[in-house]
C-alpha cells in the first residue's frame, strides 16, 4: 500500500501537483481545483498536528464500521461527504498561493514521517497510528490530483 512516509510516493505526488494547472476541470465533485488545493492542505494540516480536531461525535458512533475500507487498498469513493471544517466556502481561492500551501504541508508531513504521527486524531475516525496516516493521506491527495486530471 502506498504511504506519504515513502520517498518514491511522495515524489509521484509532488509531481503530479506540480503538474496540476489553474484551469484544470473537475471530474467529478464541486471544488474548483484552487478550492481543492486548499481542502486537502487542510486535511493535511489535521495529520499534521497543526490543525487539531475532536472526533465528532457521528464518528464515535460509525467511524468502526467505516474505517478498514478507508485505511485499505481501495481508492476513495468519489463524491463521498467531507466534514465541515474541510468544506472551501470561499469563491475561488488564490491557485499559486493554495499550490505552494499544498506543497508545503505534504513536504512537513513527510519528513515529520510515521512515527510523529502516532495517535493523533482524525476529525472523524478518532486516533490513529502513523502508518494510518500516511496511507490516507496519501490516498487523499491523490484521489484529488486523480479529480483534475493529474
Amino acid at each position: 500500500m502506498k504511504t506519504i512516509f515513502d520517498p518514491v510516493a511522495y515524489n509521484e505526488i509532488a509531481g503530479r501537483l506540480e503538474s496540476l494547472q489553474p484551469g484544470a476541470r473537475r471530474q467529478w465533485g464541486k471544488m474548483t481545483v484552487a478550492q481543492m488545493l486548499e481542502h486537502t492542505a487542510r486535511a493535511t494540516e489535521m495529520a499534521t498536528g497543526k490543525r487539531p480536531l475532536k472526533q465528532a461525535l457521528l464518528g464515535r458512533m460509525i467511524g468502526w464500521a467505516f474505517k478498514k475500507n478507508f485505511v485499505g487498498e481501495k481508492p476513495f469513493a468519489k463524491n463521498a461527504p467531507t466534514g465541515p471544517e474541510f468544506v472551501v466556502t470561499a469563491m475561488d481561492p488564490d491557485f499559486n498561493s493554495g499550490k505552494a500551501r499544498l506543497k508545503a504541508v505534504l513536504g512537513e508531513l513527510h519528513v515529520l514521517g510515521e512515527k510523529a504521527c502516532d495517535g493523533r486524531v482524525h476529525a472523524f475516525f478518532g486516533p490513529m497510528t502513523g502508518a494510518e496516516w500516511g496511507v490516507t493521506q496519501y490516498k487523499h491527495v491523490d484521489h484529488h490530483l486523480r479529480q483534475f486530471g493529474a
